[in-house]
C-alpha cells in the first residue's frame, strides 16, 4: 500500500534530472580536471593527519 505515491515521486524526480540543464562552471571543472584547485577540501587534504586513522601501521596489528 502506498507505492503508487512513492513511484511517482520517483518518476517526477527522475525526469526532472533527465531534462534539466544545470548550468556548468567550466572554470571550477578546469581546476578539478587540472588538479590545480585552490580549494583544498576539494582534494581530501581537510582529513587531520592525527585522526588515528592515518597511520596504516595500526591496521597491521
Amino acid at each position: 500500500m502506498g507505492r503508487g505515491r512513492a513511484k511517482a515521486k520517483q518518476t517526477k524526480v527522475a525526469r526532472e534530472l533527465k531534462y534539466s540543464s544545470p548550468q556548468t562552471d567550466f572554470t571550477q571543472l578546469q581546476r578539478e580536471l587540472s588538479g590545480s584547485s585552490h580549494d583544498d577540501h576539494l582534494n581530501g587534504s581537510d582529513v587531520p593527519s592525527d585522526d588515528g586513522w592515518a597511520d596504516e601501521d595500526d591496521w597491521r596489528r
